[in-house]
């Protein structure tokens, strides 16, 4: 009797254990020196969050990403024939000067994809042009930048246009059906500062929004 108890109260144990991983997978934890996000952590709105825009900070720097609607707000569920774009930026409110290449991120073969729940895959609505190899010093990300990558999923037709911070050709796409998808991408951003104290790097965040056409 007395194992069996034994034996049941390991088992509490354990599965408390595992409860609280589970609950601490987005956590943040910082070196003194260098900070950095150890493990994956996973930001995702699901259709029926009270927020629709993943808005994050780490150590001063803050990521958002979200979809808007026609009108230019904050949306995961549009119409079918209705415009959408995809919007991503990230902001220094660190009150440290880093240099930083916002642009690189658009050439990840992941970022702004689009996929229905079937995981089949739509691709992009956008071809990054060339981006020359100037060195990170070239890239100032200094307290109070913001780099924006903003992009609708449809264009009228195929040209070459400006997604705030970076040159893209355009790629025509058709409307969406109605159903269910998602956008999602992950990435490890590294802000490298004048000093070596003040470089932040991250490990692969997950970023992922679901969203319906109705």
């Amino acid at each position: 009797m007395k194992l069996k108890f034994i034996s049941s109260m390991m088992i509490i144990l354990f599965c408390m254990s595992c409860h609280k991983e589970q609950n601490d997978i987005s956590s943040i934890r910082m070196t003194t020196c260098e900070n950095t996000i150890d493990d994956l952590v996973g930001w995702e709105i699901f259709l029926d969050s009270n927020s629709q825009v993943i808005k994050k900070e780490i150590d001063g720097i803050t990521f958002k990403f979200c979809l808007l609607n026609e009108q230019g707000k904050p949306d995961t569920v549009f119409n079918e024939g209705e415009n959408f774009s995809l919007y991503f930026s990230v902001t220094n409110q660190s009150k440290k000067d880093f240099f930083y290449d916002g642009y690189a991120l658009a050439f990840d073969e992941q970022f702004l994809r689009i996929y229905n729940s079937s995981n089949f895959d739509f691709g992009k609505s956008y071809n990054p042009l060339p981006q020359n190899d100037i060195g990170i010093a070239a890239y100032p990300f200094n307290d109070g930048d913001i780099y924006i990558i903003k992009v609708p999923w449809l264009h009228e037709k195929s040209s070459v246009l400006c997604a705030e911070n970076f040159w893209y050709e355009s790629i025509v796409q058709k409307p969406l059906v109605k159903g269910f998808y998602y956008t999602n991408f992950k990435h490890n951003f590294y802000f490298q500062g004048q000093q070596d104290s003040n470089t932040v790097k991250t490990d692969s965040i997950d970023f992922k929004i679901n969203f319906k056409i109705q």
